[in-house]
């Protein structure tokens, strides 16, 4: 396996050698975060502008190994418990294990094994010894939260102390199919947020950027707090961040990071519906 420190530019989903775990550097984390990737196939329901991942196609993922998933998160935990990973591939100062994501190179909830994965995961934390240590996040666009099955990976993740964070880059319609490449209405993915809120603790993710060199539309930032506000007591907070890394879709030329300063503003507006704000420019 390659020697090369892991750095938060880089959130390659091989790092490890393995098909469906893969160790990070998170920013937002604030340590090492051990993915989990059910869409190998670099499948998507929905098509981000500022998606990372390469080759990105519509879709779902292929059926889910459980017995190698279950093996290869074993062997990774082994390794950074009592291996040289920690010594050999993260920087000082990021040498901990903070969470297990569900997160990948698509929607992880398209998996119909997801909420078993989910089990397969918190019985491996246990054998480690880190169901109290390590966190369980699941990363989602919350498109299939109306499937039972997903929720039932949700409230498995929650009943154990997990949390979710769930992406809302926009607040209507027509900036959800500009951004995401979705149909979805805002008031769907309304309903879709209160139920995963009802489920596991969860944080609203939204990722901000200049597009065109423009900054964010006003109307488009106020149709978004607005949709945010009624939800604000029963959500967990919101994570507002920039580009970390560049897109690898059509779009990359068109996007630049956001300004720290613009980000903070916003977030003050934010903390005034009552909402914890974590800032990542």
């Amino acid at each position: 396996m390659s020697r090369i420190l892991l750095k938060t530019e880089d959130h390659s989903r091989d790092s490890a050698g393995m098909r469906y775990v893969y160790p990070v550097i998170s920013r937002r984390a604030g340590g090492v975060s051990v993915g989990i990737n059910l869409n190998p196939n670099n499948a998507c329901n929905w098509r981000c502008i500022y998606c990372q991942v390469p080759d990105l196609q519509r879709g779902g993922p292929p059926p889910i190994d459980l017995v190698l998933l279950e093996r290869e998160l074993h062997d990774f935990l082994t390794w950074a418990n009592s291996g040289d990973f920690m010594a050999t591939r993260v920087p000082l100062g990021a040498r901990q294990l903070v969470d297990v994501a569900f997160s990948g190179n698509g929607e992880p909830t398209s998996a119909i094994e997801f909420a078993d994965a989910v089990a397969v995961v918190q019985r491996v934390l246990a054998v480690h010894g880190l169901t109290d240590k390590v966190l369980v996040r699941l990363i989602t666009n919350g498109s299939l939260l109306d499937r039972k099955a997903v929720q039932t990976g949700i409230a498995r993740i929650g009943s154990a102390g997990g949390e979710v964070w769930f992406k809302l880059d926009s607040g209507t319609a027509a900036g959800l199919t500009r951004v995401n490449g979705t149909r979805a209405r805002p008031e769907l993915v309304a309903r879709r947020l209160a139920c995963c809120a009802g489920l596991a603790p969860t944080w609203v993710q939204t990722c901000l950027f200049r597009l065109d060199n423009e900054l964010p539309a006003a109307h488009e930032v106020d149709a978004w707090l607005a949709l945010l506000a009624p939800l604000a007591p029963l959500l967990a907070g919101v994570h507002l961040y920039s580009l970390a890394r560049p897109s690898q879709q059509k779009e990359a030329p068109r996007l630049a990071r956001i300004e720290a300063g613009w980000l903070e503003e916003l977030a003050e507006r934010v903390r005034q519906t009552g909402l914890t704000v974590r800032v990542s420019p």
